[in-house]
């Protein structure tokens, strides 16, 4: 008798041959083979796709597909756009006050007998007033000098006509007025005694008449003097510094700090070949320009508004720097240890102020009306905007060692 147990189930002997191992490599094969074709398929879909996704902003780049021809296939390029809007310090200055820097156009009569004129010189302005009906204009005294028309240029090209109120050619400055019906933007002028060596400078103008021109550099002297003369007179003016690239036509125009205010009025660029530098070769000098403080102008402008000339004083004296006088020749002024700086009179009018009150050559100036006398340039500077013409004055001075003192009653002179 046989027994079962229905839970228990037994594998029946296999009838197969033995497993054959080349059917299981055949098998490995085909799943890399498959896999191969499924990356091939992959990146075709990706190189077709992706320029179509980028296009609709997908992506987060953009994709550029290289055109393929007979002898290279580019590959796909990644590229970016950039947008730059640059906004700063100097930008927003020169945005505030370009609009009053304007051309200044010096019309002559072609000849006597008609009224055609002609364009012999072009400089530049600072629109600085508006009063009413009128604005006001500063520029240079060289740029209207001789003119028997004045235009104004505006910065929309427009022209208009302009009055002459008043030069002075000490401190090369005049003022014309214009009408303000096209005027919208004015100058602001800022403090020039604060400014520093090395602070920028930025220049406005219309050099060689390309309007509205922008260089800018840096203030590289606050004290500078330089000589000019007139009625055969020969005095220092002060000037600042800068490397702000100045040409011509620059004359008159503005010289901003970094707030957007005129901290001078460019006047002047050296061009002669009288350097110490030991370059000898011949041409323009680079880097050297030149300017009204606008403190210094301030002053005159305000004088010239009112047509009239300016009397200056004067001494009747030529006078140098004791500091630029040879450490050879300054014994034989013997003076004393304790003086270190005054002027030195090398000259004296005949018929002069200083002639009447006694003062000669080889005198040595210390102070005027009780002002200490520290170098020609602080001297000029007190003398022309706190003394006028007919004023008496007591004038310190030291003549073979020994201290004097005189009266001198100033006289009058005009720079023209």
């Amino acid at each position: 008798m046989g027994y079962y147990d229905d839970n228990r189930t037994e594998n029946p002997p296999s009838t197969d041959p033995a497993p054959n191992h080349s059917e299981r490599r055949r098998g490995r094969g085909g799943w890399f083979f498959a896999g191969f074709i499924g990356a091939i398929v992959g990146i075709v879909c990706f190189l077709i796709f992706a320029p179509i996704l980028s296009s609709l902003g997908v992506l987060p780049y953009s994709v550029t597909t290289g055109s393929q021809s007979n002898s290279s296939v580019t590959s796909p390029t990644l590229t970016r756009d950039v947008n730059v809007n640059v906004n700063t310090s100097v930008t927003n200055a020169v945005a505030k006050v370009s609009p009053a820097v304007v051309a200044v156009i010096n019309l002559q009569k072609a000849n006597f007998f008609d009224n055609q004129y002609t364009e012999s010189g072009i400089g530049s302005g600072i629109i600085y007033k508006v009063l009413g009906s009128s604005a006001y204009v500063v520029t240079n005294d060289h740029v209207v000098s001789g003119a028997s028309k004045i235009e104004v240029r505006l910065t929309d090209n427009k022209k208009v006509q302009a009055t002459v109120l008043g030069t002075d050619a000490l401190y090369d400055l005049a003022v014309l007025k214009i009408s303000s019906s096209d005027i919208k933007t004015v100058a602001q002028f800022g403090n020039s005694s604060t400014l520093k060596r090395g602070e920028p400078a930025i220049a406005i103008g219309n050099p060689l008449d390309f309007s509205g021109s922008v260089t800018e550099g840096i203030i590289s002297s606050t004290s500078r003097t330089i000589p000019v003369q007139s009625n055969n007179t020969t005095v220092e003016a002060q000037v600042l510094q800068t490397d702000a690239a100045i040409n011509p036509g620059n004359s008159g125009g503005a010289l901003v700090n970094i707030a957007g205010q005129v901290i001078g009025i460019t006047s002047s660029k050296i061009t002669s070949d009288n350097t110490s530098s030991s370059d000898s070769s011949q041409g323009v000098v680079e880097g050297i320009g030149f300017a009204i403080p606008i403190n210094v102008a301030k002053p005159v402008i305000s004088k010239l508004e009112s047509g009239t000339k300016i009397q200056r004083p004067m001494l009747g004296v030529s006078i140098v720097d004791l500091s630029m006088v040879p450490q050879s020749e300054i014994s034989q002024l013997q003076l004393p240890s304790s003086v270190t700086s005054g002027l030195v009179v090398t000259d004296v009018q005949h018929g002069s102020p200083a002639a009447k009150s006694g003062l000669q050559a080889g005198d040595v100036i210390t102070e005027i009306n009780g002002y200490k006398i520290s170098s020609y340039l602080s001297f000029s500077t007190y003398m022309y905007n706190n003394l006028h013409a007919g004023q008496t004055v007591k004038i310190k001075y030291y003549r073979t060692g020994k201290e004097s003192t005189a009266d001198l009653t100033l006289g009058s002179t005009t720079f023209s």
